[in-house]
């Protein structure tokens, strides 16, 4: 369930931002306002990093195993609390019921694996090359970690991040996308019901100018996780390389799918239209080009444009929806805007290219190109 105040979780309480600021967080498919939600500034962040330092001279000196146990049980509630978080971010960015249980599985599977490296946090000994040494290496922690997620994998994205640091032994501040604050905050709930330490973990909500650069550059951060837009995760990086952290960075792609003439059509057209249309295309390895043989491209293009206009729009928690909205009004103007330059280009729009006729919500038409060429070299 939502609730009407989406607040940050600091040291291990749920509070408003310094400033008082809010930000309000919108359904897609209705338009309607789900959860008020706390503005994090500079200072939020430092408090944040600050109980995350407090609390790491701990969780480091507790012993991996005992770290396993809590993930463990993080694991097991998120299993109990499956349907009702994959409807919460359901209704905050979009994607239909059966993918929004997938993003929580990969979680319950993240956490899993996780509680088990509890107990395989090993070393390794080596030969030295003087007399009368043994040389051996240790895992360690490193300190306060920052971790920066998109809105389009609510959960899964984070787990991936934020696990694997917790059970190493260090602690995380984490500041997710805007878009999914309900989402983040149902996530983080779980670590503190399976009884994860104060300001292990800590939740930091708002825009990424005010909240997300802020943690970047933060001297007591030693890391830097961000998943995210190619443009921002290079600024990111620069910001933190510049400051002598480690970064790591997920940016976005251009994928594409080669279709010879002996492929197995059915299982081609099927793939194809999952990974182009799945999470309305939202995702960094979303397919969004086709190179096809000749010898199958007219076939293939027709039976492309039949499931895409079999594809059907609406709200995310109705069985029969097949594809919800994009997340908000500013991906809905972007999609059109490239509908505009593709037409500029003489592109051949088969399917789709117009915004859906819903009464409500971010609707855009599953849409195809065909006859794209390459752009001339620079």
């Amino acid at each position: 369930m939502i609730q009407d105040v989406t607040r940050n979780f600091i040291g291990g309480k749920w509070v408003d931002s310094r400033s008082g600021n809010t930000f309000e967080s919108v359904n897609p498919a209705t338009e309607e306002v789900l959860t008020t939600v706390s503005r994090s500034a500079a200072e939020d962040v430092s408090a944040a990093v600050e109980a995350a330092r407090t609390a790491y001279d701990k969780w480091r000196l507790t012993p991996a195993p005992r770290r396993g146990e809590i993930l463990y049980r993080v694991a097991e509630l998120l299993k109990e609390r499956k349907e009702e978080i994959s409807r919460i971010m359901t209704q905050e960015m979009g994607k239909i019921l059966p993918e929004t249980r997938g993003d929580l599985q990969e979680a319950i599977d993240m956490a899993y694996y996780m509680g088990g490296e509890g107990r395989r946090l090993m070393g390794y000994t080596a030969p030295v090359e003087m007399p009368n040494k043994f040389g051996m290496a240790l895992r360690d922690s490193v300190g306060v970690c920052g971790m920066i997620t998109p809105w389009n994998f609510p959960v899964a994205v984070p787990s991936w991040k934020i696990l694997p640091a917790l059970i190493a032994g260090n602690t995380v501040v984490w500041k997710p996308g805007e878009d999914v604050p309900a989402s983040a905050a149902a996530f983080v709930k779980v670590f503190e019901d399976a009884g994860l330490p104060p300001g292990v973990l800590n939740l930091i909500q708002g825009y990424g100018p005010e909240a997300g650069s802020p943690l970047v550059e933060h001297p007591d951060v030693r890391i830097i996780s961000f998943t995210g837009s190619t443009d921002t995760g290079l600024r990111v990086y620069a910001q933190a390389a510049a400051l002598g952290k480690k970064v790591t960075l997920e940016m976005g792609g251009k994928n594409a799918i080669i279709v010879m003439d002996d492929a197995n059509f059915d299982l081609a057209v099927e793939a194809i239209t999952w990974s182009a249309y799945g999470t309305t295309g939202q995702r960094c390895t979303a397919t969004s080009r086709l190179i096809v043989q000749n010898g199958i491209k007219s076939r293939l293009v027709d039976a492309l444009i039949e499931k895409a206009k079999a594809i059907r729009l609406g709200d995310g928690l109705q069985d029969t929806t097949d594809m919800g909205p994009l997340v908000n009004q500013k991906a809905l103007d972007k999609v059109a805007g490239y509908m505009d330059v593709a037409r500029q280009e003489g592109v051949n729009i088969v399917a789709g290219g117009q915004r859906a006729d819903m009464p409500k919500g971010f609707f855009f038409e599953p849409t195809l190109f065909d006859d794209v060429t390459p752009p001339p070299p620079p």
